[in-house]
């Protein structure tokens, strides 16, 4: 005689009453920005035709995908902060975690093909043109978002077909794989060690490409023998760099290292930097500190 359990409660940030209505305030003014800045990109992308450019079509898919991201976890954070009601069905959480899920391991695989394209423009400029085609540009892009719908597709297949009998409190603030599966009632060993290997298989590799495109950016910028032509060079990879930083350094902090009960709340608060911030400081990065974007406003 097992109850079944219908529906999920987020514990959030475990704030009082009181501070509901400021973090609603703070959560839907990034939600506000981070839209607006990201459909700002997609439209000065796509207008200035100066920005039809391997670089800016790779950026234009990142400031969507960042959208989808943003889209996906604030509104039912801002609901539960404006109602007070932070239960979700069990069809509901399967959903926002398939869709987080899948956009996250697109984004693994979006800034990795990004990072290529800075190594092959700074490192082989000479054969640039010619291997960073459009007909290239379209399938990278097109493997990003499809490897990371298809992924995922495996762990929320898995992870539904277990059993979930009580408790249905999750101390997080949005839908995801670990949490859920901590509160399973049946054997999920199996399910666990498959979320783990391919949660390493989708970040490890993509970090360790994008690193080693960095480092030889790094070597073939340091051999330039102008001081100017160093600063010139690197400055046109230096904000995806910096987003890469941002967001590795949150993914690996939370999936990669060793998980115990104390560490919940750490890697809750660690999930802000790639859930809510990364997609919020992506606009604000290459409008300012990207010439080309910057000289596009003003035209």
């Amino acid at each position: 005689n097992k109850t079944v359990v219908t529906e999920f409660i987020l514990l959030g940030f475990r704030n009082g009453p009181k501070l509901d209505s400021l973090l609603f305030l703070m959560f839907l003014s990034i939600y506000i920005v981070t839209i607006t800045g990201n459909i700002f990109i997609i439209v000065l992308v796509v207008a200035n035709r100066h920005l039809h450019t391997p670089m800016y079509f790779f950026l234009g898919n990142l400031a969507c995908l960042e959208i989808c991201y943003s889209s996906n976890i604030l509104p039912r954070m801002l609901l539960s902060y404006l109602g007070g009601d932070r239960s979700i069905s069990v069809n509901g959480y399967f959903t926002q975690y398939y869709f987080f899920g899948c956009l996250g391991v697109a984004e693994c695989y979006l800034l990795t093909v990004m990072s290529y394209d800075r190594y092959l423009a700074v490192c082989k400029p000479l054969h640039y043109p010619s291997r960073m085609n459009g007909k290239l540009c379209l399938q990278l892009g097109a493997a990003s978002w499809i490897s990371g719908f298809l992924t995922n597709s495996i762990l929320t297949f898995l992870i539904s077909n277990l059993d979930f009998c009580g408790p249905n409190e999750i101390d997080h603030f949005f839908c995801d794989s670990f949490p859920m599966i901590k509160l399973s009632c049946s054997d999920s060993h199996v399910v666990g060690l498959v979320t783990s290997v391919v949660a390493g298989v989708c970040s490890l590799p993509p970090f360790l490409l994008t690193f080693s495109s960095y480092l030889y950016i790094i070597v073939t910028v340091m051999r330039i023998l102008s001081a100017t032509g160093r600063k010139k060079a690197f400055s046109t990879c230096s904000s995806h760099l910096i987003v890469v930083i941002l967001f590795y350094w949150s993914i690996l902090t939370v999936y990669v290292l060793p998980h115990h009960d104390t560490q919940i709340s750490p890697n809750k608060v660690f999930s802000v930097f790639y859930t809510i911030l990364t997609p919020l400081v992506n606009p604000l990065i290459y409008s300012l500190r990207n010439k080309e974007v910057k000289e596009a406003l003003r035209k």
